[in-house]
């Protein structure tokens, strides 16, 4: 195996390449300032007003991402402009890393330009935008440590390692690889610097995680997992793959890309790199659904790997341009149809969101003002609202019927207590809604809410998370409860217009079983700011065996209940 050194003769030939980036950035800023922001846009831009060390969800790079692009530009391009800047970057990142392999031009556009995925993350920005520039820029600096270690070199990976960690949670899978593809960076200390660097960086996020008693991995791990293993999760995972890769050449890609001979410590990397992840990805779908887009760090390997092949006499069969151009023309009709926004585009779900919410956010802030606006379950709907008015107060109740998000978490729910707040939701509810909402974006239904008392940031924490017991069988647990708010929460009803009920709801998949309330004596509980105590709930097991999720909720009205506890397994037999 040769090593190929960096004072190896360059291509030269960059001019087709600064072409094909000034288009690339330009067909994504065209994308990003038409189109409305998607949901999950809009929620990390809530995150990007309340910056902080970690959210619930994910690290906070994403939030820097927006707030430093939002603060130039106040609209959707504002919030996508560092991820058109830094996904262009990443292209130019990766050419210059393949012109040591003597790579063509002409065969990296048509191939970078044919990963879908890439098309997705030119111009949206999620966790997904910062991992792929960090993954970039950690393999550009990666290739000149392989052949130099230097203590700049190691600083700057410390660095950039912290930033890929910051960016989303698998990013570790890049650092955990590449070791494993050179186990012989254990002999050089400055891996070790790197190593210490890159931890010290990344500790005010460790702690975060830790004050906040582990949220983000509590729902990644616990939370998001399948209760029962699905096949549908494990077949469709190959079948998204190909698409992601290019709806037509992605086979193409994989074949060759995993084919390619190892030259170098470098390619044995992307090798080992591309194999890993999607291998990874792989596995888990024995345990949950994977989303498509999570291997998005995998094709940067793999699509360097396809071209480094193709730079090898007879790497590249003559009909792979001709399906390459049908390939790319296919994505590019895709993005000017979502620009466009035909009629039969929305009916996907996926592309719904990019339309028809910045009138309905007006619509509903006409009718609330300045109050507080609570929407019935999701982090989706309050942020679109809270995004296009330009507000904080939208709220997600996060009922039990749903997951909680970083809404349990911000303060916002703190400032609306006994006051006047405007409730929203997509159904009629008798008694509670007595607006309708209609537009682009559907039918939606409101109504006013007066002396709003909630308790959505409360949570009851148990020592174990999974139970057996026999059908019918009562069951004390013994729950924590502390008071997060900075004011006496008091659980007594007397005096209250809204009553509220401590329930213990059993759920099969997503099936409500059974409702149980709680004893009297729960009623008495007052408590100060960071004050806990100890109650027992008597609950009784269904009559069915089987495996069953048990959620604690405070349920006032007219609100269906929160979720107050994490998932508890129960198993009936």
């Amino acid at each position: 195996m040769q090593d190929i050194s960096l004072n190896s003769a360059p291509v030269k030939y960059n001019k087709p390449i600064i072409y094909f980036l000034l288009l690339w950035a330009l067909l994504n800023a065209v994308q990003a300032f038409t189109l409305e922001i998607h949901a999950d846009e809009a929620y990390y831009w809530v995150y990007s007003r309340f910056l902080d060390w970690g959210y619930y969800d994910h690290p906070p790079m994403v939030a820097v991402f927006i707030k430093a692009g939002y603060s130039l530009m106040h609209n959707e391009f504002g919030v996508r402009l560092f991820t058109v800047i830094s996904t262009t970057a990443s292209l130019y990142l990766m050419w210059m890393m393949l012109k040591r392999y003597k790579v063509d031009a002409i065969n990296f556009i048509l191939v970078v330009s044919g990963i879908f995925v890439f098309h997705i993350y030119g111009f949206t920005t999620t966790p997904d935008a910062p991992l792929l520039f960090f993954t970039v820029l950690f393999l550009y600096f990666y290739q000149q440590y392989i052949e130099k270690d230097s203590l700049k070199l190691a600083l700057i990976l410390g660095v950039v390692i912290a930033c890929l960690l910051y960016s989303k949670y698998h990013g570790i899978l890049l650092v955990v690889f590449t070791l494993a593809s050179n186990i012989k960076l254990l002999k050089r200390g400055s891996f070790y610097g790197i190593v210490i660097l890159a931890l010290a960086l990344y500790a005010p996020h460790i702690i975060w995680q830790v004050n906040h008693d582990y949220p983000s991995i509590s729902y990644h791990l616990n939370e998001r997992s399948a209760d029962d293993y699905q096949l549908d999760n494990t077949y469709l995972y190959p079948l998204g793959q190909l698409l992601m890769a290019g709806p037509l050449i992605g086979w193409f890609l994989f074949y060759k890309g995993f084919t390619t001979k190892i030259q170098d410590v470098f390619t044995r990397t992307l090798l080992v790199n591309s194999a890993g992840i999607l291998l990874f990805f792989f596995l888990t779908s024995f345990k949950g659904e994977v989303q498509l887009h999570w291997t998005l760090i995998a094709y940067v390997p793999l699509s360097m790997l396809v071209l480094i092949s193709f730079a090898k006499p007879a790497g590249k069969p003559a009909w792979f341009n001709r399906l390459a151009i049908i390939n790319v023309s296919l994505i590019v009709l895709v993005r000017i149809c979502i620009i466009w926004g035909p009629p039969f585009l929305l009916k996907i779900d996926a592309m719904k969101s990019f339309f028809g919410f910045k009138d309905w956010a007006h619509q509903i802030q006409k009718k609330a003002g300045n109050n507080y606006v609570i929407f019935y379950e999701g982090f989706q709907d309050p942020s679109k609202y809270n995004f296009y008015n330009n507000t904080t107060h939208g709220l997600a109740y996060d009922s039990k019927h749903y997951r909680r998000t970083q809404y349990d978490i911000w303060p916002i729910e703190d400032s609306l207590q006994h006051k006047k707040t405007y409730y929203v939701l997509d159904i009629w509810v008798p008694n509670v809604t007595t607006d309708t909402i209609s537009g682009f974006a559907g039918n939606w239904y409101g109504g006013w809410v007066d002396d709003t008392r909630t308790y959505q940031r409360v949570e009851f924490e148990l020592s174990s998370n999974k139970k057996t017991v026999s059908p019918g069988q009562k069951t004390d647990f013994d729950l924590t409860v502390k008071n997060p708010y900075p004011f006496t929460i008091n659980f007594s009803n007397k005096g209250q217009k809204h009553p509220v009920f401590f329930e213990a709801a059993f759920f099969k998949k997503t099936d409500q079983i059974t409702n149980q309330k709680a004893e009297d004596s729960f009623y008495n509980i007052v408590l100060k700011p960071g004050e806990s105590t100890h109650f027992k709930f008597n609950v009784t097991a269904p009559d069915q065996p089987g495996r069953y999720q048990l959620i604690f909720s405070l349920r006032t009205e007219p609100f269906f209940g929160g979720r107050n506890s994490k998932s508890i397994n129960i198993t009936v037999k």
